[in-house]
């Protein structure tokens, strides 16, 4: 699955989800400081789905009637340790293969998913 790491996603889990063969491009690396629309760009042109613990991300896709082409993954899940954020995303992402135009909300023991009107 092509993912695209915010910023504030934990380096570990971005080493977690690559190992599970996951392909993710992390934000730290490759544009370090952008903004929030910048961000959500880059998921829509890389046709990637973006990781986030930033709820900004939820108004921003909404009021743009977005994620079209991508998806974003809010996590709202305790982050100790980070190593297992990773391992519960590469868990979840097999579950469903509609995560894509979606904006979703992975919270302790259940997800919720809505597109964008």
């Amino acid at each position: 699955m092509r993912l695209l790491a915010d910023e504030n996603f934990p380096g570990d889990a971005v080493t977690a989800l690559r190992s599970a063969g996951h392909d993710v491009v992390w934000v730290s690396t490759v544009a370090s400081g952008a903004s929030e629309v910048n961000v959500l760009a880059m998921a829509e042109d890389g046709r990637r789905i973006l990781l986030t613990f930033d709820k900004g991300f939820g108004e921003l896709a909404w009021r743009a009637g977005r994620p079209a082409l991508s998806g974003v993954l809010l996590f709202r899940l305790p982050l100790s340790p980070a190593i297992s954020i990773g391992a519960t995303l590469a868990a979840r992402i097999p579950e469903r293969n509609d995560w894509a135009g979606h904006f979703s909300v992975i919270e302790p023991g259940r997800v919720r998913m809505g597109a964008p009107t």
